[in-house]
């Protein structure tokens, strides 16, 4: 499973130029889901997404996480984040894991954040095709990629 954290000072996901969904100060959350993934490696990157010390405190240093800052948090669902170039010039995406799959781990994902965050997340359209808009405030970009990082801790 592969994050790419975003703080933003705004976010939003529009489909067929429809706004489904907004946030202010928080955490874009791109998440991609593998084919090995399970519930271990949602529970892994929710704990460590909410516990991410990113934003600034009063002497201006990254000290505080997303909770400490009352921030929101906006999870969209990017199976692109698997995409292996190796060969060639058009991305394969065999890794990305299929719906049956995803979506109940996706569903997990959003379920462990807003358990952790005490508050509802805003998302995406599982599959869809999406427009997403942020201001990334930073810019701060960060990516967790729970195999990678599971391995370090081992």
């Amino acid at each position: 499973m592969r994050l790419v954290i975003q703080r933003v000072l705004n976010a939003s996901v529009k489909i067929n130029n429809e706004l489904v969904s907004a946030i202010d100060r928080g955490l874009l959350v791109l998440l991609g889901i593998e084919e090995e993934d399970t519930e271990t490696d949602v529970l892994y990157l929710t704990q460590k997404l909410m516990a991410l010390r990113i934003f600034s405190d009063e002497d201006e240093k990254m000290n505080l996480d997303v909770k400490q800052v009352n921030g929101c948090v906006l999870i969209v669902s990017q199976f692109t984040l698997f995409a292996d170039t190796k060969k060639g010039n058009r991305p394969s995406f065999t890794k990305a894991a299929k719906p049956n799959i995803a979506i109940p781990l996706y569903e997990k994902f959003i379920y462990e954040t807003e358990k952790l965050l005490q508050k509802p997340c805003k998302t995406g359209k599982f599959g869809a095709d999406m427009k997403v808009e942020l201001i990334n405030d930073g810019p701060v970009t960060i990516i967790l990629d729970s195999k990678t990082n599971l391995k370090q801790i081992e």
